[in-house]
């Protein structure tokens, strides 16, 4: 196996003892950085940004891809809003993510009994002291697609003619100007 010698600044020193105490082999630690490093570096040359998305309920967990954004948009109805981004991956996938909230739950309490509505009209109509409002949680959803067809039923029509006509166009343009 060949030897590099690598010449650290008393300043980065405690960086890489740190590297060490937490890789337990600061050769693969390097190694590790170098190659995460080099795999973004080259992405965003191509145009390519690292995204960062939260998905499932409320706050969720994040997941992170390097992709590009080709459009995004959203459509709402009486029960909540849907926001969707479709990006296209650096391996060519296509990536939606979709982010569905409730507006409001409204409970109202009429005669002693308990009842549910939901959406912003909820609001309007008998305003009595025993009604309790609460932002509902919202859930977000990570679908991964080889080809721009299997998004048509994951998204609104007009949207996906945005990602039809995005799909086609180079991720970067170099313009000589």
């Amino acid at each position: 196996m060949p030897n590099k010698t690598i010449y650290v600044s008393d300043d980065d020193l405690a960086l890489y003892k740190r590297a060490q105490e937490l890789a337990g082999n600061l050769s693969q630690a390097i190694s590790t950085a170098l190659r995460r490093f080099v795999e973004m570096e080259e992405g965003r040359l191509e145009g390519f940004d690292e995204i960062t998305v939260r998905v499932g309920r409320g706050t969720g967990r994040k997941q992170r891809f390097s992709g590009v954004l080709l459009a995004e948009g959203g459509r709402s109805n009486k029960n909540g809003y849907e926001a969707f981004k479709v990006y296209r991956s650096r391996t060519g996938k296509f990536v939606l993510h979709a982010d569905r909230s409730n507006l409001y739950d409204h409970t109202t309490t009429v005669n002693g009994d308990e009842q549910d509505s939901t959406g912003w009209r909820s609001w309007i109509g008998s305003f009595s002291s025993n009604q309790t409002w609460s932002m509902a949680q919202g859930e977000s959803t990570l679908h991964i697609v080889e080809t721009v067809e299997e998004l048509r039923d994951l998204i609104p029509a007009d949207l996906y003619t945005l990602v039809e006509d995005a799909a086609e166009q180079p991720t970067v343009e170099d313009l000589d100007i």
